[in-house]
């Protein structure tokens, strides 16, 4: 049902703390499945220097969440803002697809600690692109 790799992530995730001290935090949740996920992100020279998560969900949450916070380091917050819930699952080796809403979760936490960040500096929030994400289903966890 899971790729390895959804494993690994879920049994060693990496990046799961919270950083007290973050630049930018996003949270956002599933109502019908329960999945929370917060994602922490540290800001230099436009570039995320850090980042880690929180997240309350199935194993597929927690897998996205610390993959999309590995693929998030190091990146300038425009090639971050580019990191698709696609992405994320296909760094993943898959999700089965009533676990696809666990990757659009981790694009969302990922946009929303951007936006954060950009309205604690004064900036305008970018915004979503319409149909950049897979279809979700209504079927829970």
């Amino acid at each position: 049902m899971y790729s390895e790799k959804v494993m690994d992530h879920f049994a060693h995730p990496r990046n799961q703390r919270e950083i007290s001290d973050a630049d930018g935090i996003g949270e956002v949740g599933n109502m019908k499945c329960g999945d929370i996920m917060r994602i922490f992100i540290k800001i230099s020279d436009n570039h995320i220097t850090d980042a880690a998560f929180q997240t309350f969900g199935c194993g597929a949450a927690v897998a996205s969440s610390s993959m999309a916070t590995e693929m998030i380091k190091g990146k300038t917050l425009e090639e971050a803002w580019e990191v698709s819930n696609r992405a994320v699952a296909e760094a993943l080796e898959g999700l089965p697809p009533q676990k696809i809403h666990c990757s659009v979760l981790a694009e969302e936490a990922i946009h929303a600690a951007i936006n954060d960040y950009r309205k604690k500096q004064g900036l305008p929030p970018w915004e979503e692109k319409a149909g950049s994400s897979y279809e979700t289903t209504d079927a829970g966890d």
